[in-house]
């Protein structure tokens, strides 16, 4: 139960829960996650130390490669005073030979106190956590979702613009095949937000989001034009084009580039635009654009911590 003002809310149970989705998240939910999250930015920006996971191990999977999500979580468990055991690519586990995710979350949950998982498969995270008796956390599943990553994005608008509700936010480049946008999309579908899905016409969002948007009354609009939205956007939440999901390459290199930010377009076009990017990017922002006062991707990094340190403490049951 949450109280907020007047209003007592309820919202999900998340000691020992899994955070496989953002989608059964409820507005209530992301108070609290975004309110620990704040709580714990001292301790993310080495400020403050905190114990509160000492004991706790944490099993980082990550069959899928990875720099920020992996190191973020292992960070974020380590500076509340946890450990970390950690599984990096398909050939380092038993999976290369011919073990199940099943009986490999059996094996983890003897270890560990939480997982953390990233794999290629859409639903794998779903997998592990049916087999596991502790929580698990998708760390991203193919092109599926990634809700720590749209968790840690709203946080980040929400620090930098102060506020979502009433914002005009563009989510431009691979919406078709980018994990985050469609995480990202169901969150933002809690708040009073314009929309803009920018991308070519191969690329766009997957009609069973398009479908939740309009069932959620979300404001949206549909658009390849990068320049409009620009014009009309308070965040620009800029993604790569996902090679690793194209079967066709010769597609890849025809959109890999189709959309780059540059210091004086934005400067010509809104100068005051916070700009986003889950990363690793590979051209479509600009290196020049990184000295602006918008430019918003590293200190998404450092939410990120803040954000993972929220959603372990949680479900690991720790209290602030």
């Amino acid at each position: 139960m949450y109280i907020r003002g007047n209003i007592t809310l309820e919202t999900m149970d998340f000691k020992g829960a899994d955070i496989l989705s953002t989608k059964g998240l409820i507005r209530a939910d992301l108070d609290v996650i975004l309110e620990r999250a704040k709580f714990f930015l001292p301790v993310a920006k080495k400020e403050k130390s905190s114990q509160i996971l000492d004991g706790k191990v944490l099993a980082a999977l990550f069959y899928e490669p990875s720099t920020r999500t992996r190191l973020s979580f292992e960070t974020a468990m380590l500076r509340l005073g946890g450990k970390c055991i950690s599984v990096v690519g398909m050939d380092s586990s038993s999976l290369a030979k011919g073990e199940t995710l099943h009986d490999t979350a059996k094996v983890i949950e003897n270890f560990a106190d939480v997982i953390a998982v990233r794999h290629p498969q859409p639903g794998s995270a779903k997998e592990v956590a049916d087999a596991a008796s502790i929580p698990v956390i998708n760390g991203g599943d193919g092109a599926g979702e990634h809700p720590t990553q749209a968790l840690l994005d709203v946080f980040t608008m929400i620090e930098e613009r102060k506020k979502l509700d009433g914002m005009t936010v563009a989510l431009v480049g691979d919406l078709r095949y980018g994990r985050t946008v469609h995480s990202l999309s169901y969150l933002l579908s809690h708040f009073k937000v314009n929309l803009l899905l920018v991308s070519p016409d191969q690329l766009k969002m997957p009609d069973e989001i398009i479908k939740y948007l309009k069932k959620m009354n979300v404001h949206f609009s549909e658009m390849e034009k990068l320049d409009v939205a620009m014009k009309n956007a308070q965040v620009i939440y800029s993604t790569r084009v996902q090679k690793e999901r194209f079967v066709n390459q010769d597609e890849y290199e025809r959109f890999k580039h189709y959309y780059i930010l540059t210091r004086d377009e934005i400067e010509k076009n809104n100068a005051s635009v916070t700009i986003m990017h889950p990363l690793p990017r590979v051209g479509e922002i600009s290196i020049d654009v990184d000295a602006l006062p918008g430019a918003a991707y590293f200190r998404q990094v450092q939410n990120g911590v803040a954000l993972r340190m929220a959603l372990l403490s949680l479900v690991l049951g720790a209290k602030v």
